[in-house]
């Protein structure tokens, strides 16, 4: 899609709730961003209360107010749709728009995101305020991106109510065909699960024990569909009126509900909320995944980092606030990695309501404060950096991430309970350790951008992504497949030439069997000659070589001695490694060195130090995400950078 592109050069904000305020402050709000070099505000998010009060009857009247003087200011708009959170009284006319838990509980109103993903009723709303707003505002001087809707799916990812239910059969006559087809592909022969007619089947709401596997993964498939066709039903009407401006709708980091592959495609540029917790040690490494994701699912397009907090949040159990420095070094890291925009939520601390103890740009104490000041401070920067604006980055590794996979690893009756979030993360820490680039890509690729290719628990996928795996290595490169990979086609069932079907024989091994160590004695080991010891958790696997190189075998437990890490060397010289069990971070470390060459040992010290470099465009970012003064060189010029700052320096490699 080629549209409007963002603009001013980076963008620097958050979230304006004027409605939350009265008209008096709205001015001193507006100078305030000015001095603190806000470029961006995001408008009307939850303010469908105050866009439409009562059914059919809108007031603009306060919202035109509030764009005329952000635009007088020089404030471009991200203007959202406002249909978060319906309003009273549509929840009180209409409460089937409600969603439903598995459960059977009707979630009521007083919150917020209270609707069921296919209630026609609040769609019907929603698109008649989406088209109001649209033929209002669509030329108006102050926009620059409409913000559809907020964060799919956080709250109400899942509802089971009785017009979900509807709509799950026609999503399965879409997907099957006919009745025939879904029986064959959901298995229903066992148990005794056949169906007649697609007017037989439920949602997998709560029932005696396990539910049909392939009826859960579908439901899964269809409930990230029914989010993204509201998401469509509003996009539409914005490009019908307003072609040229650009749409987006939050993400959520590394976000199990939704498929982000197939929501990214509908986006004009993709944008995310990041919220890592002070007090978790890698909150750097997590937020810097994020930050990969978000420009993987662009295909390398700059985004927007959309929301953070400026410090403390209000939704965990204790809220640490972030050390002073930290939040501008997080939202470098963004830009360092991508982000052509770095927003918060929100610009005015409230001063009532469920969020009155999340920071914001400017705090209950006012502009005289070090949260305003910090944020100052990244404005300037941001204007410093204004020309890396549109500069894409390149890696060379990628990361395999299939939410299909993610689904199937939560359910129940697997071999065992598997963390896939924290197996990515644990595959790209190593990376980010020896500080190369990674991009995430979809099972299908493409691939021939990389020279390495990380496969980890790859469950769900068909012979033909399978095959395209393979041609990794057959072309060369460098393939690294970890167990629970190629174990199930798209239906849940068995691959039927065995587990990993067509890669099993690039690979150079056949997988007898699965051995879970168990809770009680989760942890494992493995040894070989080159590798050395490696320490391992939770998994055991039962191969046999046939054709691949014995790496490292297992020391423990009934296969002792048995593969445990093998590679086949391919006729072009490249490398197809399996790993049979789920490494520690420092043993994917010490793999990479053996299957990759040793990495830099330079970056490495940086790294174990608590600094990150990056480098984007004419710029080398360096950050300290540690809590103490950190005095070295980089390119030989000597650096004393204070816990949780950045340095921004010429890049000398551009």
């Amino acid at each position: 899609m080629s549209r409007r592109p963002l603009a001013p050069p980076l963008w620097f904000g958050g979230d304006y709730n004027p409605e939350q305020w009265p008209s008096d402050v709205w001015q001193e709000d507006i100078d305030l961003m000015v001095r603190a070099g806000v470029t961006m505000a995001t408008v009307g998010v939850f303010s469908w209360a105050a866009l439409e009060p009562s059914d059919g009857r809108f007031d603009f009247e306060w919202l035109d107010d509030v764009l005329e003087r952000l635009e007088a200011a020089g404030i471009g708009v991200d203007l959202a749709t406002g249909t978060a959170s319906p309003p009273p009284w549509l929840t009180h006319e209409h409460p089937d728009v409600l969603p439903v838990t598995r459960d059977g509980v009707t979630l009521g109103s007083g919150s917020r995101q209270q609707y069921s993903p296919s209630s026609s009723t609040y769609r019907r709303y929603a698109t008649r305020l989406t088209r109001a707003m649209a033929e209002r505002y669509g030329t108006h001087g102050a926009l620059r991106a409409w913000h559809v809707n907020n964060e799919y799916g956080c709250h109400v990812s899942r509802s089971y109510d009785r017009e979900s239910a509807a709509a799950f059969r026609n999503w399965l006559r879409e997907r099957y065909g006919s009745i025939d087809g879904l029986n064959d592909a959901w298995g229903t022969a066992f148990w005794s699960q056949r169906y007649g007619s697609f007017d037989e089947i439920e949602p997998p709401r709560a029932a005696p024990t396990t539910l049909n596997p392939t009826q859960v993964l579908d439901f899964d498939r269809f409930s990230s569909d029914a989010l993204l066709e509201l998401f469509r039903s509003e996009a539409a009407i914005l490009r019908e009126v307003t072609p040229d401006v650009p749409i987006t709708t939050n993400f959520m980091g590394l976000f199990g509900p939704l498929d982000y592959w197939r929501w990214a495609r509908e986006l004009d540029f993709v944008s995310d909320d990041s919220y890592p917790d002070p007090a978790d040690p890698d909150a750097p490494l997590t937020a810097a995944l994020s930050r990969d994701l978000m420009r993987s699912l662009g295909h390398g397009k700059p985004w927007v980092l959309m929301e953070q907090a400026p410090s403390a949040v209000n939704w965990r159990g204790s809220n640490r606030p972030k050390p002073p420095g930290w939040n501008r070094s997080l939202a470098l890291q963004a830009v360092a990695r991508g982000a052509d925009g770095v927003m918060h939520f929100q610009w005015r601390q409230s001063r009532k309501g469920a969020e009155k103890f999340h920071s914001a740009l400017l705090p209950h104490a006012g502009a005289n404060t070090r949260v305003y000041e910090e944020a100052a401070e990244l404005g300037h920067d941001l204007r410093r950096l204004g020309d890396i604006a549109g500069t894409k980055i390149h890696a060379r590794t990628a990361i395999v991430l299939d939410w299909d996979s993610w689904w199937t690893l939560q359910q129940e009756a697997m071999p065992a309970n598997l963390d896939y979030a924290a197996l990515l993360t644990d595959w790209y820490q190593a990376f980010w350790r020896r500080g190369e680039r990674v991009d995430f890509v979809p099972t299908d690729g493409p691939f021939d951008a990389y020279d390495t290719v990380v496969v980890p628990a790859l469950v769900t996928v068909t012979d033909e992504d399978l095959s395209r795996l393979a041609a990794v290595a057959e072309d060369g490169k460098t393939l690294i497949v970890t167990f629970q990979t190629g174990v199930l086609d798209p239906t849940l069932g068995v691959h039927r030439d065995g587990y990993l079907g067509p890669l099993a024989k690039h690979l150079g091994i056949r997988l007898l069997e699965f051995a879970p160590t168990g809770n009680s004695s989760p942890k494992t080991s493995v040894t070989g000659t080159v590798l050395g010891h490696l320490d391992a958790t939770n998994w055991q696997e039962h191969l046999e070589l046939a054709g691949a190189v014995l790496e490292a075998t297992f020391d423990d437990g009934w296969l002792a001695g048995s593969p445990a890490v093998t590679r086949r060397e391919t006729a072009s010289g490249g490398d197809a490694w399996y790993i049979a069990t789920q490494l520690t971070r420092d043993s994917i470390a010490r793999l990479l060195d053996t299957a990759l060459g040793a990495a830099d040992p330079t970056v490495v010290r940086l790294h174990d130090a608590g600094i990150e470099l990056i480098d984007r465009g004419r710029f080398r970012f360096i950050i300290n995400h540690s809590a103490s003064t950190w005095a070295g060189k980089v390119d030989d010029i000597e650096l004393m950078i204070p816990a949780w700052s950045t340095q921004i320096l010429e890049n000398p490699t551009h």
